[in-house]
């Protein structure tokens, strides 16, 4: 099975699979309330108004969004129903991005809920709590593994003075939604939602091995958050069964 998701699945297979190998689907089994009972619930309405505001800004520019009218309402629907049920999360920016493109892939509210409630409660514990304690621990074990495979990086990237958070935070937080190319993406959150989160260091160390050279080349700190943003366009990174592979290869 790890060897045939780590190939891709299938995009017709993509929310089946998710919700089968996620936990997702018996988290929805076990749940004493349905999706749609849960939604009924909705009722703060600061929190609402918070998800309208970030709507819009939720992939501007992609067709799907553009030409699909109930998109935009059913990703609403989604995060003010996983707001309203979680006290603890709420509603956190970052959140719009990974609802959006589970949608995107499902085009199933109800599923798109119960994977997002999935990876925010249980393979990603406390990333989107008011202290990001879990975000803020992972981030530290970048640092570490940077340091232990690529102490030279570690080192210039200490001298220039970027803390690992500005360069990385939105890596984590997004799940690489909206950071590296969507295919590439859904290749990551395959793995993801069947290994779990070390997937996503993986995927970190790999970028950094990868622009090691552009990022040794840097004299400041703008240019070398400039590499980090650019990191998207590098044509490996563009393919993403090349990517993956290497993903995978980092560490051995």
């Amino acid at each position: 099975m790890k060897r045939f998701i780590r190939k891709g699945i299938p995009a017709n297979l993509r929310k089946t699979c998710w919700m089968a190998v996620s936990g997702a689907e018996q988290c929805r089994k076990n749940s004493a309330l349905s999706y749609q009972q849960l939604r009924g619930k909705i009722e703060n309405s600061q929190i609402s108004e918070t998800i309208k505001i970030d709507l819009p800004r939720t992939f501007p520019d992609n067709i799907f969004f553009l030409n699909e009218k109930q998109l935009p309402n059913m990703l609403y629907n989604v995060l003010a129903t996983f707001a309203h049920q979680n006290s603890e999360v709420g509603y956190c920016q970052g959140l719009n991005y990974i609802a959006g493109l589970i949608l995107l892939v499902t085009k199933d509210e109800t599923a798109t809920f119960w994977l997002l409630k999935t990876l925010v409660e249980h393979l990603l514990p406390k990333y989107y709590v008011v202290t990001m304690s879990g975000l803020l621990t992972d981030l530290d074990v970048v640092n570490d593994l940077v340091q232990k495979h690529e102490p030279t990086v570690h080192r210039h990237i200490n001298n220039i003075g970027m803390p690992w958070a500005m360069g990385t935070t939105k890596w984590f937080i997004c799940i690489f939604a909206d950071v590296l190319p969507t295919e590439t993406v859904l290749r990551i959150w395959d793995c993801l939602f069947y290994e779990g989160s070390k997937i996503l260091f993986r995927v970190a160390l790999a970028l950094i091995k990868l622009h090691k050279l552009e990022i040794l080349e840097t004299t400041d700190l703008s240019e070398l958050m400039t590499v980090f943003k650019n990191m998207r366009n590098h044509p490996r990174v563009i393919d993403c069964h090349g990517f993956m592979h290497g993903a995978y290869q980092v560490g051995k």
